[in-house]
C-alpha cells in the first residue's frame, strides 16, 4: 500500500472509528464485543483499502464489515448475548436517574438479535431497507417486518420504564 493510501486510511479511520464502534455496540450491547468487531472491520477494511470506491463506498464497506463482525462474533460459541436482565438497575425513578438515550441504548439491548440488527442499520446507521437487506442478506420484506416489531417493542420497553417519547426524536 502507498503512503498516500495509509494516509487516507488513517484519515478514514479517525473520522469513522467512533460511529463504527457505536453501531458495533447497539448491535451487540457490548462494548468489549464492539471494540473487537470494529478492529476485526478496520483489518479488513485496510486489506481491501485500494480496491474499494472512494465515492460513498468507503463509509458503506466498513459499516457492512462492522456488521458482518457483530454476526461473525455472535455465532462463536462462547459467546453469548447480551441483554438488558444484565444492566444495573436504573433505580426508582427513570426520568430523573437515567437519560433518554441510555433508555432507548437498554431498550435495544431487550430485542431479538436480528430485530436489533435491522434497527440499529436502518435508523442509527441511516440505510435504506435495501441497503439494510443486502448488508444482513435477507429480503426487504424481513426488514420492513423487523424494523417494524422492532421499533414497537422499543416503544413498549420505553412505555414500561415510564418514558413516552417520540422514539424517531431519540433515534
Amino acid at each position: 500500500m502507498r503512503d498516500v493510501d495509509d494516509t487516507e486510511f488513517v484519515q478514514f479511520v479517525d473520522g469513522h472509528a467512533r460511529e463504527l464502534r457505536r453501531t458495533a455496540y447497539l448491535m451487540c450491547g457490548d462494548w468489549q464485543r464492539a471494540e473487537d468487531a470494529t478492529q476485526d472491520a478496520l483489518v479488513k477494511l485496510y486489506v481491501a483499502w485500494s480496491r474499494i470506491e472512494r465515492r460513498g463506498g468507503l463509509r458503506a464497506y466498513a459499516h457492512r464489515a462492522v456488521t458482518t463482525a457483530v454476526i461473525d462474533q455472535g455465532r462463536r460459541p462462547w459467546r453469548r448475548e447480551v441483554g438488558g436482565e444484565d444492566l444495573p438497575d436504573p433505580g426508582a425513578d427513570p426520568i430523573e436517574h437515567v437519560d433518554r438515550r441510555l433508555a432507548v441504548v437498554r431498550a435495544l439491548q431487550s430485542l431479538p438479535h436480528r430485530r436489533r440488527q435491522c434497527v440499529v442499520l436502518r435508523y442509527f446507521v441511516d440505510l435504506s431497507v435495501e441497503e439494510t437487506a443486502q448488508h444482513l442478506g435477507i429480503t426487504t420484506g424481513t426488514v420492513k417486518s423487523q424494523t417494524a416489531r422492532g421499533l414497537e417493542q422499543v416503544r413498549d420497553a420505553l412505555r414500561g420504564q415510564g418514558l413516552d417519547v417520540e422514539l424517531e426524536e431519540q433515534l
